[in-house]
């Protein structure tokens, strides 16, 4: 299958250029003309998806070769762009694709040669690139700069510039005349304007769930760029990417011979409670996809505001956020903190991811929390950002021992101890208690907790490239309820 489908990449230098400001409000611009917009991110970010999302009116999507190969790269944008009416929740297909970088344009994993790099991602999906380049520290040897990111892989087309952070007309005016002999457009110019900034702290952005005036920011930043960077010239550009060859993702096709997803009508449908609010603000669109695609009903719940889990609750997802900024509060609700603490010693199914790690942990910086996990967690005074190739260490909810995946790591926290001691890791300190095992190993040692029910870990996974996570999950939430259809009642009952 062949997909006409008009897309961009926004990239830069390097960080702090101004990606995500053009990018978002690119898109916010973009539908204001009446465009369908989709919004997508290189890389396991997960706080610039969510601004995407309120720019685009749809789910922010990650494109990261790292979490999901080079072969899902180009199905995912199209599932993203509802190609074919494959976008859940979507609506209509988009009418253009603009897809924000990483780091420096050639910034991958390290040692990988710019693996999963914006270049990367722009050369597997054919998308020509808009540098955003800030020039408030310079003038003319901003051509030098664009002169080599434009010559340095024949594979990537830089197909025009935006100037960002110009001190002055005639200040942006010297740039343009230094840029014209190279033959790449100046889109538009962007003069210093702090209203057009978000808020950052020690993990990058604010997200936007956490800031009542994001809407009103980006209504500010959509009428900024739109008086200043010629759409209409970008939208050229976007249809000037060559059509795509394959299918969208499919999370149905996806789950493959799991057979998950193949639920008879008198099937048992398990209900998951997913984590959200303000401080669990992150999951990979996908994730609720291919859980809904195996036949479970899938329930938010705000771990600040709510005081019982969803009803006939058999599997928890806690996902990734801010616990830490947010932990007086989440320990205040004590009425969640018990519902936790019961349903888990119930047995019930439940994944919890970095944010949701700290959350069941017995204390964070101090302040009581749920206690599933014998650890204690704290701000840590250095940033632990890396890739990792890591494997299950024991059977869990989520995967079999042995199993390999890859996925991520973002915090400035750590837990003590970092990990659970069974088998073969008995030397690692810990309070865990018997049976506790490690929920990962990888280069970087043992993380996270295995007990029971309970799979804890600050690895990031993206289930699209490791569907058979979802699968065993949803198995297991399919177990827990039919237990409870049998007369064992609800989780909190169970204790």
């Amino acid at each position: 299958m062949v997909t006409a489908l008009p897309r961009i990449v926004v990239a830069a230098p390097a960080s702090g250029h101004g990606k995500t400001t053009v990018a978002t409000g690119l898109m916010a611009a973009l539908r204001r003309t009446g465009l369908e917009v989709s919004g997508h991110k290189v890389g396991p970010d997960y706080i610039d998806p969510g601004y995407h999302a309120l720019a685009t009116g749809r789910p922010g999507r990650n494109l990261d070769p790292h979490l999901v190969g080079e072969k899902r790269i180009v199905p995912l944008l199209l599932h993203g762009a509802g190609a074919g009416g494959a976008g859940i929740g979507a609506g209509r297909p988009a009418d253009v694709a603009v897809i924000e970088g990483v780091m420096g344009l050639y910034d991958g994993h390290i040692g990988g040669d710019g693996f999963a790099s914006t270049a990367h991602v722009a050369a597997l999906t054919g998308a020509p690139v808009v540098l955003v380049v800030d020039i408030s520290h310079a003038s003319r040897s901003i051509a030098a700069v664009v002169l080599g990111m434009a010559s340095y892989d024949p594979a990537v087309h830089i197909a025009g510039v935006v100037l960002n952070k110009a001190g002055s007309v005639r200040h942006s005016d010297e740039v343009r005349r230094a840029l014209a002999p190279l033959g790449i457009p100046v889109l538009g110019v962007l003069q210093r304007d702090d209203d057009v900034t978000a808020p950052s702290r020690h993990l990058g952005l604010v997200p936007a769930a956490e800031r009542p005036e994001a809407a009103r920011s980006l209504d500010h930043l959509a009428g900024k760029v739109a008086a200043s960077i010629d759409l209409e010239a970008v939208m050229r550009i976007a249809r000037e990417a060559p059509p795509l060859a394959g299918e969208a993702w499919s999370a149905r096709v996806a789950l493959g011979s799991d057979r998950a997803h193949e639920v008879d009508d008198d099937e048992v449908r398990p209900l998951i409670a997913v984590a959200g609010g303000r401080a669990f603000t992150f999951r990979y669109a996908e994730t609720v996809e291919l859980l809904e695609a195996t036949g479970c009903s899938v329930v938010p719940f705000d771990p600040l505001a709510d005081e019982a889990l969803p009803d006939t609750a058999a599997g928890i997802y806690l996902g990734g956020g801010f616990p830490e900024v947010h932990a007086a509060d989440l320990a205040a609700n004590e009425p969640m903190l018990r519902a936790l603490r019961a349903a888990t010693a119930a047995g019930t199914p439940t994944v919890a991811e970095c944010a949701g790690l700290l959350y069941l942990c017995r204390t964070l910086d101090g302040v009581p929390m749920v206690g599933a996990v014998d650890a204690d967690a704290a701000m840590a005074p250095r940033l632990t950002l890396a890739y990792r190739r890591s494997t299950a260490v024991a059977d869990s909810v989520l995967a079999t021992a042995g199993t390999e995946v890859t996925g991520h790591e973002f915090h400035r926290t750590a837990v003590n101890p970092p990990a659970g001691a069974a088998g073969s890791y008995a030397d690692v300190p810990s309070t865990s208690g018997p049976g506790a095992a490690p929920a990962w190993t990888s280069s970087a040692g043992p993380e996270g907790f295995v007990s029971g029910s309970v799979h804890a870990s600050y690895l990031h996974t993206h289930w699209a490239g490791h569907p058979a996570m979802a699968a065993r999950f949803a198995a297991h939430a399919r177990r827990f309820a039919r237990l409870a259809d049998r007369g064992m009642g609800t989780a909190a009952e169970l204790v």
